[in-house]
């Protein structure tokens, strides 16, 4: 069976939590990455796509990273990607400096390089600094997928260090991980498809629903790897209605999460356009998904 990846099982992608006027909101970050880390999260990813990374400037990302790595211990994974291989090894730079433990950095979006441009990509951005890069292929975001050849030649010369996997093809994750060296590791980038990839040897996941139900998907991932696979069904079966909840047409990824955050009582804010606004209901829907999952009454949590 699995075991928690270097940088744990659970990582909620954070989001950025904005004041009523819509900027950064540090003490919030503050209190909101210590309210995941005390409830089921073993590690954070920050200004990735969940924290609205299009809609935060250079300076407002290190002003993020660098307070959340002074107020937890657990690993801070710094979203560095983008589609400039310069800008990406600049944001790299600025993670390593203020302590982050890794770099997440995304498939190049929109100008669709060959995949030697894309590992050409990666190697570039690893050798600019000590951080250990976790790959992240998303091919419905990015408009390129990451093939499982090139993964395999940057993971074999240690140029990645782990995969943020949501390309969606579970036999595809498990033939990766077969060629791949053991230090190499895979975690679910999808929520919902977190218990069928922890099957075929995924350490763990990057998850949304951990923002407010870390404590279960932790849960689930722990009895699967002491092989009680049943009780791993029933709490994967328990947690589809907050993978469902996660993003809608109407209602996108941060959306909910952000709606749900405000119904807790945790500092959110609205999303930043173009992501924004929230549409009608969010905030009923938000509390009926909470307290289905707790099978309570719906209360704030702070």
């Amino acid at each position: 069976m699995p075991v928690p990846g270097r940088f744990g099982a659970v990582i909620c992608a954070m989001v950025t939590p904005f004041d009523d006027d819509g900027r950064l909101d540090i003490g919030g970050a503050v209190k909101l990455a210590r309210w995941l880390v005390d409830n089921g999260n073993d590690g954070l990813v920050l200004a990735g796509t969940t924290g609205e990374a299009p809609a935060l400037s250079d300076q407002e990302k290190h002003d993020l990273w660098k307070a959340v790595r002074e107020v937890v211990g657990v690993p801070l994974i710094a979203n560095t990607g983008t589609a400039s291989t310069a800008h990406s090894v600049e944001l790299t730079k600025m993670a390593a400096d203020v302590g982050a433990d890794a770099a997440l950095v995304v498939t190049p979006y929109y100008n669709r390089p060959s995949q030697t441009g894309i590992e050409a990509h990666f190697r570039a951005i690893a050798q600019a600094t000590g951080l250990p890069v976790i790959a992240y292929d998303i091919p419905k975001r990015t408009g390129r997928e990451l093939r499982a050849s090139t993964l395999a030649r940057l993971a074999g010369d240690g140029v990645i260090a782990g995969l943020k996997d949501a390309a969606g093809s579970t036999s595809a994750t498990a033939a990766l991980i077969e060629q791949s060296p053991h230090s190499f590791e895979v975690y679910s980038g999808e929520d919902a498809l977190t218990l069928p990839l922890v099957a075929v040897g995924a350490v763990g996941l990057i998850s949304v629903a951990s923002h407010w139900a870390g404590p279960q998907i932790s849960e689930m991932i722990a009895a699967y790897t002491k092989g009680d696979t049943d009780a791993a069904m029933a709490l994967n079966a328990r947690l589809v209605e907050s993978w469902e909840f996660e993003g809608t047409e109407d209602a996108p990824n941060p959306v909910p999460t952000k709606a749900m955050l405000r119904a807790l009582g945790l500092p959110a804010g609205e999303c930043r356009l173009p992501m924004g606004p929230t549409p009608p209901g969010l905030a009923e829907r938000a509390r009926e998904v909470w307290a289905n999952l707790h099978a309570q009454p719906f209360r704030q949590a702070v």
